[in-house]
């Protein structure tokens, strides 16, 4: 505590220099994702098929995966200046300032006195920050499903379903994030400067119960979930979790292809009650020992660990962001150079501290993605020892080639971006060598003309 407490009296200096600071960040990170971005394209631009791929994927599918990746590439261009331009001008313009005390006149003209005070004003400028946010979003996000995604054939739903969703997203942020904030904001003025331990063990109870109540009330506005028929696929994943005492509790089928032609498949629960789900479209696309397979590198993540890990590491992560947030929510320089002269809102000094920190996101994200790849390369070898090498590989190369994902990526930027190995990397640790055409098994349709969500645990 008394590092924290020098940390924060040497950063609380006047005149110190926030704004350049969080702006120079910014726009180093901006440029950063750029030029990965440009390798990336540069890689997209390529005409031949990798090697390791070569007698699996023909040219014309390979020449679709390019061009679909080309187009999300520019996509990304597009959406990544904007918000940069936008995050800029949010400075520039002094929008935080002048929007809390915009909702803060709301509150003292239609609210009584009573109700009134920082902690509704807080969760009030958030939700109508982040409604206005989901406006402004969606061009773009209408441009991303029913122009670009639909030429490749992948988008399935209306602009109804579209529009639904979004108001369902809106609503559930509401009903579960007013009592969140109010907690947090709650915890962090009654309980001084030792906050961030109980903010931490607050925000554990809050993910533990979100893992319960996830699959069981969110995922059902959304989607339908109906059980495996019996069959046997039923009895070949019952046999392969029953042979790994994985703890099954349902077997259940995704309507995903109401939304998009991708697929995959993943589980959720308590560590003693769980329930794994299958994309209808994983289901359509694929043989029955390939889902079998793709099951068998999913329960290879519960079985060693991967998913308690990953947790762990989460909420040291948590601890050590709210930690060092008690050393920035009374930095009285900060808030001034944004424009808070006559108060200190606390969820204002959060964002802001959120700024300030997104370099080391940056650092964190690398890192998370080198241990979460080893994790994929871990999980494909124990399928691979659970006899599913063939159809671990063919599932793989058919979900590379259904989805139209990258055949190959630059190295700098999958390090960077890429949660997951590229194909070839995966078909290479699998010591995979084609005998027959994986593509010819079942013919995918990928019609560039006509219109043909992982969770938890992605394969």
């Amino acid at each position: 505590m008394d590092i924290l407490r020098r940390l924060g009296a040497w950063l609380d200096r006047p005149g110190f220099p926030w704004k350049s600071l969080i702006v120079t960040f910014s726009i180093g990170e901006y440029f950063l994702e750029s030029y990965l971005s440009y390798r990336q394209y540069k890689v997209l631009q390529g005409t031949k098929v990798p090697k390791q791929l070569e007698h699996e994927v023909d040219q014309k599918t390979f020449d679709k995966s390019q061009d679909y990746g080309r187009a999300k590439a520019k996509y990304g261009f597009v959406s990544g200046l904007i918000g940069q331009l936008k995050s800029l001008a949010i400075i520039r313009y002094d929008v935080y300032p002048k929007f809390w005390s915009l909702t803060g006149l709301f509150l003292s003209r239609y609210l009584p006195a009573r109700l009134q005070g920082e902690i509704t004003h807080s969760l009030l400028f958030i939700f109508a920050y982040s409604f206005i946010e989901t406006l402004l979003g969606l061009p773009l996000s209408y441009y991303y499903h029913f122009v670009l995604e639909e030429k490749y054939g992948f988008n399935k739903q209306t602009v109804k379903l579209w529009v639904t969703d979004m108001l369902k997203g809106q609503a559930l942020g509401v009903v579960f994030g007013m009592p969140l904030g109010y907690g947090f904001l709650k915890i962090i003025q009654k309980t001084g400067d030792s906050f961030f331990f109980y903010l931490w063990l607050f925000m554990l109870a809050v993910q533990m119960g979100a893992i319960t109540i996830y699959p069981i009330v969110i995922v059902p506005l959304f989607n339908k979930l109906t059980p495996l028929p019996p069959g046997s696929l039923k009895d070949g994943v019952e046999a392969l979790a029953a042979r790994l005492k994985f703890p099954l509790s349902e077997l259940q089928v995704i309507d995903g292809s109401k939304r998009s032609a991708h697929s995959n498949a993943y589980f959720t629960g308590l560590p003693w009650k769980k329930k794994i789900v299958i994309y209808d479209t994983l289901i359509e696309k694929s043989s029955e020992k390939e889902v079998e397979a793709i099951l068998a590198h999913e329960l290879g993540h519960w079985k060693m660990g991967h998913t308690t890990k990953l947790l762990l590491i989460s909420q040291v992560h948590v601890f050590y962001m709210f930690a060092l947030f008690s050393v920035f929510i009374n930095n009285r320089s900060l808030y001034e150079a944004f424009g808070f002269h006559n108060e200190k809102p606390i969820m204002i000094g959060f964002l802001l501290f959120n700024e300030v920190l997104s370099p080391t996101d940056s650092v964190v994200k690398l890192l998370m993605n080198i241990l979460t790849r080893k994790m994929e390369f871990e999980a494909d070898n124990f399928s691979f020892k659970l006899g599913y090498a063939t159809e671990l590989a063919s599932s793989l190369i058919k979900l590379q080639i259904q989805n139209l994902s990258s055949m190959d990526a630059d190295w700098m930027y999958s390090s960077y971006h890429y949660s997951h190995p590229i194909l070839t990397e995966r078909l290479k640790a699998v010591g995979w060598t084609s005998e027959n055409k994986v593509a010819d098994v079942k013919e995918v349709d990928v019609d560039v003309q006509k219109p043909v969500k992982a969770a938890d645990r992605e394969l």
